[in-house]
C-alpha cells in the first residue's frame, strides 16, 4: 500500500451530548492545535443535538479548524438542503467545511424518523444520486434538473456558492460502496475498530476502484476514525498503550496505508490534551523522517 505523500493532519471526534460543554471543548481543540472537528450524525438520538447546527454553531466560535459531520445521515437528510446547509456552513466559516456522507444505518430508528428503510442496493443508488444533487446544488448554476429514483430537482436555482471547493468523504465499507467511492469521492472516512486487517484491504480495493476508474488514487483523501486510550503502562493491544506505541501506529497507518487524517476519540479528560500534544507532533515527525 503507497504512501501517497499528503501532509498529515489530526483532529477529533466529538460526539454532540447535549449535556456536555460542546462549545468549549471545540475551542480547546483548536486552541490545542488541531486540525478537524468531525461530529457524527444520528439524529434520532435523543440525547444529541443536531449535527449540522452544532458545526455551525462551532464555526461560529473557532477561526481556523476545520469541520465537518463524520457521517451526514443521508436518509434523513434531503440531499439538496444539505448541500444548501453544507455550502452555508463554508461560507460562515471562511471555507472550512467539508461534507462526510454516509448510505444510512440503524433503519429502525430513520423510520421512526420518518425516513425510508432501504435496503444496501437502494442505499448505494440513493448515495449516488445524492452525490450528483449535492454538486449540482453547489455549482452556482440556475434551472438545476436531475431525475433519479430517490432524488430529482425540478428546476432548482443553486446557491450560495461554496467559497472552496467542498470535498465530499464517504463514510462506506462495503465492496460496491468502495467502489463508488473510488470512482466518484473526493474522500474516504473508515474508522478504525480494533484490527488494521478489514480498513486495510478496503482502502486496497478503494485503490483498486479508483485505478479502475482512471482515477490516482492520491486523489482521494483518507480520514480515519481512531478510538483507543493513550497510557502510561504496556500495549493491551492496537491503538490502546503509552504515547510511542501511538506514534508507531498512527505512522505505520500514515506511511504504509496511505492515510492523511486521523480523527481521535477518546475517554478521560486527559486524553485530549496528551493525544494533541504528545501523539500528533511525534507523528508528523516520524512520517516526515521515513519519508
Amino acid at each position: 500500500m503507497p504512501d501517497y505523500g499528503r501532509d498529515i493532519t489530526f483532529g477529533y471526534f466529538l460526539v454532540p451530548n447535549a449535556a456536555d460543554p460542546l462549545l468549549a471543548t471545540a475551542r480547546e481543540i483548536e486552541d490545542r492545535g488541531l486540525d478537524w472537528i468531525g461530529v457524527q450524525d444520528h439524529p434520532y438520538q435523543r440525547r444529541y443535538v443536531d449535527t449540522f447546527a452544532l458545526l455551525s454553531a462551532i464555526a461560529a466560535v473557532t477561526t481556523r479548524v476545520g469541520v465537518f459531520p463524520d457521517v451526514a445521515n443521508l436518509p434523513l437528510r434531503p440531499p439538496a438542503v444539505m448541500a444548501k446547509a453544507a455550502a452555508s456552513i463554508d461560507v460562515l466559516s471562511g471555507g472550512r467545511f467539508e461534507l462526510g456522507l454516509g448510505a444510512g444505518s440503524f433503519w429502525d430508528a430513520v423510520e421512526a424518523y420518518g425516513g425510508p428503510r432501504r435496503t444496501p442496493g437502494e442505499s448505494l443508488a440513493a448515495l449516488e444520486e445524492a452525490m450528483a444533487v449535492i454538486r449540482l446544488v453547489w455549482s452556482g448554476q440556475r434551472n438545476l434538473r436531475f431525475e433519479g429514483r430517490h432524488y430529482r430537482l425540478a428546476g432548482a436555482h443553486s446557491g450560495p456558492v461554496p467559497p472552496h471547493e467542498i470535498g465530499i468523504w464517504l463514510g462506506v465499507y462495503g465492496p460496491r460502496a468502495l467502489s463508488l467511492a473510488g470512482r466518484l469521492a473526493d474522500g474516504w472516512v473508515p474508522s478504525l475498530r480494533g484490527d488494521i486487517a478489514p480498513v486495510a484491504a478496503a482502502a486496497a480495493r478503494l485503490d483498486e476502484a479508483a485505478v479502475s476508474a482512471g482515477r490516482d488514487p492520491a486523489d482521494i483523501r483518507r480520514v480515519l476514525n481512531i478510538n483507543g486510550r493513550i497510557t502510561d503502562g504496556a500495549s493491551e493491544g492496537l491503538l490502546q498503550g503509552p504515547v510511542d506505541q501511538w506514534v508507531d501506529e498512527l505512522t505505520d497507518l500514515a506511511v504504509g496505508y496511505g492515510f492523511d487524517t486521523f480523527l481521535f476519540w477518546g475517554e478521560g479528560p486527559d486524553q485530549l490534551p496528551r493525544f494533541a500534544a504528545e501523539v500528533a507532533p511525534a507523528v508528523r515527525e516520524r512520517v516526515r523522517a521515513e519519508r
